[in-house]
């Protein structure tokens, strides 16, 4: 395996000197950052060029890197002593400067036998754009509507750029950092207008901590404020 992937970062870096930049993968994949403008010509090139041979787009997401790695998730009484929360402490964090959003292609070269990932970073923090792969892998149709509906970034080009996941009259974009974890609105059904219809949310917003529950005998008081003797 690690032949394979090694073999193929050579490749792809005599491809594409200048135009990828490879980055840090926690699971040993090759993974790479380039400009949008370059998106297009390079996954044409990975998909039908003999070297590579990308004949696949297997996945694809959005990313918001709003406040990443800066604070801890607001909380109102909780804090973050002694757990994780949300913060990648020492760790080398991306640069927020290059924007807000980004797009992550996951590709899979069946006839190598090898996965690539592939990072766009968006500059628009307001109307993220980029172009849409339709044309240059089927599977991007679906996952574009996805990353639109769930992040509200827009694929340029795309043939039926519309919410895939959330309701026709939803609003805002519920991947986003800045989005209420319990929403804007709710739905119900009117028994009196014989439709769904749309009203402001009703869930009170709280806190969701992980909560441990101890059984033995060193977190009961009934057995710790026992004398020494008894």
């Amino acid at each position: 395996m690690a032949n394979r992937i090694d073999s193929m970062a050579e490749r792809v870096d005599a491809q594409f000197t200048g135009r990828l930049t490879r980055i840090a993968s926690t699971c040993g994949e090759l993974s790479y950052e380039l400009a949008a403008d370059d998106l297009i010509a390079v996954c044409t090139t990975l998909r039908d060029a003999d070297a590579f041979r990308f004949e696949q787009l297997v996945d694809l997401t959005g990313m918001d890197y709003l406040n990443y790695g800066q604070v801890e998730w607001s909380t109102l009484k909780s804090t973050g002593t002694g757990f994780s929360r949300g913060v990648a402490r020492n760790a080398e964090l991306p640069d927020a400067s290059s924007g807000r959003f980004a797009v992550v292609y996951h590709l899979l070269s069946v006839t190598n036998n090898v996965r690539l990932r592939l990072r766009v970073r968006l500059a628009d923090n307001d109307a993220p754009i980029i172009d849409s792969l339709v044309n240059v892998w089927a599977s991007a149709n679906w996952f574009e509507r996805e990353a639109f509906d769930m992040f509200g970034i827009l694929f340029n080009g795309h043939p039926d750029l519309r919410r895939i996941l959330t309701d026709y009259g939803f609003i805002g974009h519920p991947f986003r950092k800045d989005f209420p974890l319990i929403g804007n609105v709710e739905v119900r059904y009117d028994e009196d207008k014989g439709r769904v219809i749309y009203q402001p949310v009703s869930i009170e917003p709280r806190v969701l901590v992980p909560r441990v529950i101890r059984d033995d005998n060193r977190y009961d008081a009934a057995l710790t404020q026992r004398p020494a003797n008894s």
